[in-house]
């Protein structure tokens, strides 16, 4: 039997502080994700899926080009609250023409929130840190 390898940024989380139950009822499962430069007609998508208390989410959108441009994301959610959710993971891309077309690593405690009357929560430290665009992340409800 294999060993369970925990994440360092899944450490020290046991349960998802969860402040607003019908929020994570609107989390858990599948649902679609994008990038802005990568498409808006593909999308990606991410799952939300819950172990013991604490939420995870794991999810990528790939282009269809021949050099693909790719977003993942994988981590835990640390708290859920109305309209709103925190992050904790990883959140990669990789965009032909940004940063050289290098991938651009975000790691640590990120935000994701709803604004006005949109369908999705979208990541809120929006500024890429690998070069001077701003990236809108985002997770669809389902």
């Amino acid at each position: 039997m294999g060993t369970f390898f925990t994440p360092a940024w899944a450490e020290n989380q046991a349960k998802t502080l969860v402040k607003d139950a019908a929020e994570k009822k609107k989390l858990l499962g599948k649902h679609m994700l994008s990038l802005q430069w990568i498409s808006w007609e593909k999308f990606g998508s991410a799952t939300v899926t819950e172990k013991n208390g604490l939420l995870t989410i794991k999810g990528e959108q790939r282009s269809k080009s021949k050099d693909p441009d790719w977003l993942t994301i994988d981590g835990v959610i640390t708290e859920v609250a109305s309209g709103q959710f925190k992050f904790k993971g990883k959140i990669e891309t990789r965009v032909s023409h940004i940063n050289e077309g290098k991938p651009c690593l975000r790691e640590g405690e990120m935000n994701f929130a709803i604004k006005g009357k949109r369908k999705y929560w979208r990541l809120k430290e929006m500024d890429n840190p690998c070069d001077h665009v701003t990236d809108y992340v985002d997770i669809y409800f389902k």
